[in-house]
């Protein structure tokens, strides 16, 4: 157990296997993290359920999930979404574009991006670096940037989503799947140097 966490294999039951049972179907193996969730179903499908009402909320594409949470998770320290994220990143954009989202660029990390999802990106960082410092400039960057108020909340409430779904991986011991690093970009693989180091 020990990369899947610091805490007992669940108990089986019904809504364990379920769990399990997903992810063998995507990714096609029973993840770290889901160990961990698994102890408490009920807890990870009401996250589950917050973080879809949200990204729906902030009218979120694909490729923009992938921008959010990888800019969030590099920022966070957390090599377990970085991964996965900067891989559908790179799936929805290039992998260059999510190595440079994750840190790596020369050219500055959003290089690569248009202005809103500029802004997009700079909010995220923001929430997990001091979300006591955002100010009025901020919100209004991101109605410049296309987003209405509803969307700004649900933005901004999925972020937050996103920040305690790595807390709980990190704090507790998942360690980033092997089969999740191998199958990374090398660009993306290469850049996330931080947090845990992946399974083995």
């Amino acid at each position: 157990m020990a990369d899947a966490g610091f805490l007992t294999e669940p108990q089986p039951s019904a809504a364990v296997d379920a769990m399990y049972a997903a992810d063998g179907e995507d990714p096609g193996y029973v993840m770290n993290l889901t160990r961990v969730w698994a102890i408490e179903p009920e807890v990870y499908d009401a996250w589950s359920a917050f973080a879809v009402a949200t990204a729906e909320a902030a009218g979120l594409s694909f490729r923009r999930k992938g921008l959010v949470v990888s800019a969030l998770a590099s920022e966070l320290g957390d090599s377990y979404c970085s991964l996965a994220w900067g891989t559908r990143l790179a799936s929805a954009s290039d992998p260059g574009t999510a190595a440079a989202v994750l840190g790596s660029g020369e050219a500055g990390p959003d290089a690569a991006l248009d202005d809103a999802e500029r802004t997009i990106a700079a909010w995220a960082r923001k929430l997990v670096r001091d979300p006591n410092g955002t100010t009025s400039a901020d919100v209004a960057a991101l109605r410049d940037a296309g987003l209405d108020d509803r969307a700004i909340l649900g933005l901004t409430a999925y972020i937050a989503a996103r920040i305690a779904f790595s807390t709980v991986n990190d704090a507790l011991g998942a360690a980033p799947d092997a089969a999740l690093h191998a199958s990374a970009p090398d660009a993306v693989r290469e850049v996330v140097t931080w947090g845990r180091a992946a399974a083995r």
